[in-house]
């Protein structure tokens, strides 16, 4: 039976809803707890950290581009934990306007949907009873989503803390924790959002700090205490189609971002995974079927892609006899070319057309519902995939035919319909999961 849970959530995105995520991954942690971490949505960087602070790997649940089945699969393969955690995206309601697979992609659906009770992270700098308010709009919002109390984060002082703690008493809302204001235990940030665990040298310092900070001003007991039964979880994750039975998968600081379920589907469908590091200058393994490139920061790693000449060689030699496949930041290294912020061309693989520029940045985000004009690796023509979207690339130039016809959330087409070349296909978003 797997562990009772909560969701960590807040009204908005800023609160310093990662930072309380990783306290109390941590505090739990040193209590001798087995605290298993989740993600609600689509991120691709805070798993990294919840398994860092927990000792467990994260793994992201997505109401809009999973069904039930798979979050409950997904919940139940994860057994052994004493407590659930998951971390909220955004806002606790914020989602697409039209529903996926099993929800918006909000929060608030994965509470709805696995029986998680909310604690909100407020930020009640600048106001103190009003606090309150909000709070209490959120715990009306939905009967579907129960709100189980509040912490109180950058609190300014002890008056400041009374204030608002009277505000909460009022309106019947449970506050679990006060915590200060605390600049030292920030986790960096850049254009994607949190800078990678891997590549943050004070992490194991942030969580030991974040974990004493949580500990010394929340009740631990209580919160846990507040965590409920979870969605009858199923005794299997539901299948997850693997690109092929020896893959070789990049894997270095330019290319890291792959969903943890992917991989552990993969590995459970019986598939070797073949890490290779194109930063070292590493080719694909010549005993792999197909290579897969995950998305990351190749944009910042240019001049090194550029000069790995084993690596580039490496790849086209592969994918004159073998399916070699790329996701965004993977994607644009395929490409002839990456042009960065400074507006330095580097050359780059060349399996495909595409020319990508970070010169003039644009964001593109968003989930993206495509249907296959062609076979990637471990799915056919006219399978439909739900991904999600997120750069800041701008085309110049896509020469090579569309891979999908893509649309987003809303139904509306999407330019950005990834590429394909020979055995060479690439696309923008990052593959969740097969549509029905």
């Amino acid at each position: 039976m797997p562990a009772d849970g909560l969701i960590i959530s807040a009204p908005a995105s800023g609160t310093g809803k990662t930072t309380v995520m990783l306290g109390l991954l941590g505090a739990f942690r040193r209590r001798g707890l087995v605290v298993q971490p989740f993600k609600s949505g689509p991120d691709y960087i805070d798993p990294a950290f919840h398994r860092a602070a927990s000792g467990r790997p994260s793994v992201n649940l997505d109401t809009w581009a999973m069904d039930r089945d798979r979050i409950a699969g997904l919940i139940g393969a994860a057994a052994g934990a004493d407590l659930i955690l998951a971390e909220g995206s955004m806002g606790l309601f914020d989602g697409v306007a039209r529903a996926g697979a099993a929800g918006t992609g909000a929060s608030a659906d994965l509470s709805a949907l696995t029986g998680w009770p909310v604690v909100l992270v407020l930020d009640v700098s600048g106001q103190a009873q009003s606090a309150a308010a909000v709070a209490q709009g959120f715990a009306r919002m939905r009967a579907d989503v129960a709100v189980a109390g509040v912490i109180l984060n950058r609190v300014a002082s002890d008056r400041h803390e009374m204030l608002v703690r009277a505000g909460m008493e009022e309106a019947g809302i449970r506050v679990f924790g006060a915590l200060p204001r605390h600049a030292a235990i920030a986790v960096p940030e850049r254009h994607l959002g949190l800078v990678q665990a891997e590549e943050t040298p004070e992490l194991d310092r942030i969580i030991a700090d974040a974990a004493d900070f949580v500990a010394g001003h929340v009740d631990l007991d209580a919160l846990r205490g507040a965590a409920r039964q979870t969605i009858p979880a199923t005794a299997d994750p539901v299948a997850v189609p693997p690109p092929g039975q020896r893959i070789a998968l990049a894997r270095d600081a330019a290319f890291s971002f792959v969903y943890p379920h992917l991989l552990d589907g993969w590995r459970r469908a019986g598939a070797e995974i073949m890490p290779f590091s194109p930063l070292a200058d590493e080719a694909p393994d010549e005993s792999a079927d197909c290579c897969w490139l995950p998305g990351g920061y190749p944009e910042l790693h240019g001049a090194t892609l550029a000069g790995a000449r084993s690596f580039r060689h490496g790849l086209r030699r592969f994918a004159e006899t073998r399916p070699v496949h790329g996701e965004c930041g993977g994607y644009m290294a395929m490409g002839a070319a990456i042009i960065d912020k400074s507006g330095q061309r580097h050359e780059m693989a060349g399996l495909l057309g595409l020319v990508t520029s970070f010169e003039k940045r644009r964001m593109h985000l968003g989930y993206r519902l495509a249907r296959l004009h062609a076979p990637v690796p471990g799915h056919g023509a006219g399978a439909r995939l739900r991904g999600h979207e997120f750069h800041y690339s701008t085309i110049i130039e896509q020469p090579d035919m569309a891979l999908a016809e893509v649309v987003d959330a809303n139904g509306d087409s999407v330019p950005e319909t990834g590429s394909r070349r020979g055995l060479a296909t690439g696309t923008f978003f990052h593959l969740i999961a097969e549509a029905a």
